[in-house]
């Protein structure tokens, strides 16, 4: 394997997808069926307070560097169009359109309406019906984001034995 800069940006590139894929895999199975066992005020304090503390800066280049560094594949290897270009192309797209814009635009606008609802306010009744509004619609897109964190991880993987096979 040569060490170039598209080698690099690969191996960064599935360093962080397998960690968000990694993360995905475990909010999905045991997180959120953990937090799920408790009770309406207990579930949506424990998700609040979660969805707060995750925010931080390793996170997000965790998270959001492989939107970045899928892009900086595909246009590294477009001049080459060969198998591994399309598998990475693939490998961006499910990442880009399945986690970062499933993220941005279902997850984290369910998020912010938990964030901005104070729960020692909130009556019983209130109470279930946020939870009603916020678990299941969350559980199913963070399952999108999950499989196609797993897939992309994959494909990536994929990729580079292309790469390697063409060098």
């Amino acid at each position: 394997m040569e060490f170039n800069l598209e080698t690099i940006v690969i191996l960064i590139t599935i360093i962080l997808t397998g960690l968000t894929a990694g993360l995905c895999f475990t909010w999905t199975n045991a997180v959120t069926p953990g937090i799920g066992q408790l009770n309406d005020m207990a579930f949506l304090q424990a998700f609040q307070q979660m969805n707060r503390a995750i925010i931080n800066p390793l996170f997000m280049i965790v998270f959001f560097g492989p939107f970045i560094s899928n892009m900086i594949i595909v246009y590294l290897k477009y001049q080459q169009q060969d198998t591994s270009f399309w598998v990475f192309v693939a490998a961006a797209s499910l990442f880009i359109l399945g986690v970062t814009m499933v993220t941005v635009f279902r997850n984290v606008p369910l998020n912010e309406i938990l964030d901005k609802t104070d729960l020692a306010l909130a009556s019983a009744e209130e109470l279930k019906a946020l939870r009603r509004k916020f678990e299941n619609p969350w559980r199913h897109w963070h399952l999108v984001r999950t499989l196609s964190s797993i897939a992309s991880f994959v494909l990536l993987l994929i990729g580079l034995l292309f790469t390697n096979l063409t060098s």
